[in-house]
């Protein structure tokens, strides 16, 4: 570990703040409670999840004057660092206005001598050591004796100052960043819809059809229905889940065409009820699956390979092309109406678990290109999707490096690494010595008269 700085020293945060715990009323009692900025603010850990900002004013609910005299919560004074102590621990903002907490907050009312900003971004440094620290079996949680005896780095306080203020500026700028590349999977998203919706168009290969040799003239796309080109559309029977077993066939489910791929390894087993519905119903190669019932109606899964025995169930539709080379073609065209467009769920009945009719399917009209295109089609949608997958991958390793550079630069900052040194600055030896001197002094005790 690096030297720290001469001016700095290393503390138990007890030894500059105040641990102050909360507590919360009677849930059932709606008097207790008001909306936010009409009481007492009043925050629980809930209230910071997800929140990004460093101040925080009020949670979701205010506390009545009611409740609050009706429990433990002690109202807090503006600049206070209000830290979760369980589920989970290490949430930290700054109090930007007196408030109150539940009793999942061990909060820090500091000197005045302690920049809120610097001990904010401390803490944020320190939340896996915290959490660490923490006890118990349903949920850890931080006592408040433990609380005390968190570390503190505690630098000059025109320094603690210099520090905060380049921290906002470069994790501002990072914050900025990760906004950005957090996007990109959403664009991803759109740019595989985009393929799918030129690939079955036939703007994809548009150019390619146009540079072949004229002498060899290429067919022409003709238009058709799913059900000319299939000899078989079709579901698994109701009353499957009578055949659960714990081996045998597999039963492939709604839920395993739940990310456009078939994903068998988790799925359940069936005892093969009947020999018609096992002929009838079985899964081959080449097979394209369709999601028909539920809230995943749409999905689609080709089987790309040979798999054991399995069976659709009934939320589940089988179809089974007359040309098995045709099937990468329409599982393109399948997913872009499926999650592309949406056509396929405009055409669900049912509104809480829409579901798809058979002949709905068998009805599916498509623009159907020649042998040849289709191939073309394939590779070029193939070699696209390839180039977004690696820009998924990178994205996916950014998204890493950027959440490491945030505790790298928090790091820095602690270390004295952040901002230039000057000696001239008071150590925090002396700070530390006067905010011990002002805490041991006793507050004055107002007397009150006899008439009150």
């Amino acid at each position: 570990m690096s030297k720290l700085p001469s001016t700095w020293i290393d503390v138990e945060i007890g030894e500059i703040a105040e641990v102050i715990g909360g507590g919360t009323p009677k849930a059932n009692d709606v008097e207790n409670f008001t909306a936010p900025g009409e009481g007492i603010a009043w925050l629980t850990p809930a209230d910071l999840s997800g929140y990004k900002r460093k101040e925080i004013a009020f949670g979701a609910r205010d506390l009545t004057l009611q409740g609050y005299k009706s429990c433990s919560a002690k109202l807090m004074p503006k600049g206070s660092l209000l830290f979760s102590s369980r589920a989970p621990i290490g949430y930290v903002a700054v109090a930007a206005n007196e408030i109150a907490t539940n009793q999942g907050f061990k909060s820090f009312v500091l000197s005045h001598d302690i920049d809120p900003s610097y001990a904010f971004y401390y803490l944020k440094s320190i939340r896996q050591l915290a959490d660490s620290l923490g006890t118990g079996t349903t949920f850890k949680e931080i006592s408040g004796a433990t609380a005390k005896t968190l570390p503190f780095r505690l630098a000059p306080t025109v320094e603690q100052t210099r520090i905060a203020a380049k921290l906002d500026e470069l994790l501002a700028k990072v914050d900025t960043l990760k906004a950005r590349i957090d996007g990109i999977p959403a664009l991803l998203k759109r740019f595989r819809h985009s393929v799918f919706a030129v690939a079955v168009s036939g703007h994809l290969t548009e150019k390619w059809r146009l540079s072949l040799n004229t002498s060899k003239p290429l067919a022409s796309w003709k238009n058709c229905k799913i059900g000319d080109i299939s000899s078989l559309v079709t579901s698994g029977s109701r009353g499957w889940a009578d055949y659960y077993s714990d081996s045998g066939a597999i039963f492939i489910r709604s839920q395993d065409i739940n990310t456009d791929e078939l994903e068998i390894s988790d799925t359940a087993f069936v005892k093969l009820p009947d020999s018609s519905e096992g002929k009838r119903t079985r899964v081959q190669y080449q097979d394209i699956l369709l999601t028909i019932t539920g809230a995943n109606v749409g999905k689609v899964a080709r089987v790309k390979q040979q798999i054991p025995e399995a069976y659709v169930s009934q939320h589940v539709a089988l179809v089974r092309l007359y040309k098995p080379e045709y099937a990468p073609f329409i599982e393109l065209f399948l997913k872009d109406i499926g999650s592309g467009r949406g056509i396929l769920l405009d055409l669900a009945y049912g509104g809480g678990k829409p579901g798809l009719n058979l002949s709905n399917i068998r009805d599916l009209l498509l623009p159907l290109p020649p042998i040849d295109e289709q191939i073309e089609i394939i590779r070029r949608v193939e070699q696209l999707f390839a180039f977004a997958d690696q820009l998924e991958a990178k994205v996916t390793k950014a998204q890493s490096r950027i959440d490491l550079l945030t505790q790298s630069i928090l790091a820095k900052a602690f270390r004295g690494k952040l901002v230039p040194q000057d000696l001239n600055d008071e150590p925090a030896s002396v700070l530390l010595e006067r905010i011990k001197a002002k805490r041991a002094v006793p507050p004055k005790v107002k007397r009150r008269s006899k008439s009150s």
